[in-house]
């Protein structure tokens, strides 16, 4: 341990340039994932998972990350169908972190609900909650709430245009296709925060990235395998549709959603993460077709060349500021780490080691563009 500590040292001076403008955020996304043990076949009980994401949320708060996210999802082996639910226990036993879905599946909801859902959260929050509004990658959500894949993104256009009228006007007239009309009703409670921030979630579909930016929303890319560099034709597509909006380019941030781990070492993180990791990949893969992943292949997604932030805290720092760079300059980057949750251990150092000795290093890379390039080579 004391031998790794001057390196980790330099990593601050090395990385770390003197700039202005708003840092980049840092924080966690869970899926609440719930799977056995690769060694053993044993899963814990769902009561214990939900305590340890609690306390997973709570070692973040801690830590000093900015931000954490509970995604949303209608399978077993996921228990974060009710997002908003995790975040208000989360909120109680917290004090700074900000609280997200990430995604709140929007297409397969009622934007009234969901509105109402996080305007109540950010007040037990004392303002800091956020939603991340994404289709979804899965589509139990649709079936099980009435609706037809065939109509995956009238939904979520349409829906996305009242919550964002709910968000703005108290009183509001709406008329749609999918949902009843309202003649102007109020929505309550309102929002601790004037305005509850609400981003756009996507994958890699280019309408996708257009429409946030003309709608000047923030965007939240998940980067879940490939490069940070293909990415970038679609944020500067985001950028381009906002400036021609006319939306001011501070007001067009972009998150990125990676799988990332941090370990005392980068073989230890990546021996915590993958069993998990492959498990749930294999398991995903049966349903699409996807072979399951090797060894050799995840680690060369850890490698400088992939999109996995896995490794000992210099090398995630290095590689995410090189991504920073790759997209433009990035305005929050969160770590996806289920897959690593049968150690728990291994877990919570994780975050402690993501908030002490990474986030001070990526929180002096400022978001704008020019910032990220000046960077040293």
């Amino acid at each position: 341990m004391s031998a790794l500590i001057p390196e980790r040292q330099s990593v601050v001076t090395t990385l770390s340039p003197r700039t202005s403008g708003t840092p980049m955020e840092i924080g966690i996304d869970s899926f609440a994932v719930s799977l056995p043990d690769p060694s053993t076949g044993a899963t814990i009980p769902q009561t214990e998972r939900m305590e340890r994401l609690l306390d997973e949320v709570e070692t973040a708060d801690r830590a000093g990350l900015d931000v954490f996210g509970i995604g949303e999802h209608h399978r077993a082996e996921f228990l974060d169908s009710a997002p908003a639910l995790i975040l208000a226990a989360a909120a109680a036993r917290t004090q700074h972190i900000r609280l997200t879905s990430a995604v709140t599946v929007l297409s397969a909801a009622d934007p009234v609900r969901v509105f109402q859902d996080f305007a109540t959260l950010d007040l037990i929050a004392k303002g800091r909650a956020e939603i991340v509004v994404g289709r979804g990658s899965f589509g139990e959500a649709y079936p099980l709430f009435g609706f037809s894949m065939h109509d995956y993104d009238a939904l979520f256009a349409e829906k996305l245009d009242l919550l964002l009228k709910l968000r703005d006007k108290t009183h509001v007239t709406w008329h749609g296709r999918f949902r009843p009309p309202i003649e102007n009703r109020g929505v309550f409670p309102r929002p601790s925060q004037a305005k509850l921030p609400i981003w756009l979630g996507v994958g890699g579909t280019p309408e996708s990235f257009a429409r946030a930016g003309t709608l000047g929303l923030p965007l939240m890319v998940a980067i879940i395998g490939g490069s940070f560099q293909r990415f970038r034709p679609l944020i500067d597509l985001y950028r381009a549709a906002g400036s021609s909006a006319g939306h001011a380019p501070k007001t067009l941030k972009v998150g990125v959603h990676a799988i990332g781990f941090v370990g005392e070492t980068a073989e230890a993180a990546r021996d915590a993460f993958f069993p998990g990791h492959a498990y749930m990949i294999s398991t995903i893969g049966r349903e699409r077709g996807w072979s399951p992943p090797s060894r050799s292949q995840f680690d060369a997604m850890c490698g400088p060349d992939g999109a996995f932030l896995i490794g000992d805290p210099r090398s995630v720092a290095e590689k995410a500021v090189m991504a920073s760079r790759a997209l433009g300059g990035i305005s929050r980057l969160t770590f996806q780490m289920s897959p690593a949750m049968n150690d728990p251990m291994a877990m919570r150092r994780s975050i402690e080691l993501l908030g002490s000795e990474v986030a001070p290093v990526l929180r002096t890379t400022s978001a704008a563009p020019q910032t990220v390039d000046a960077l040293p080579h």
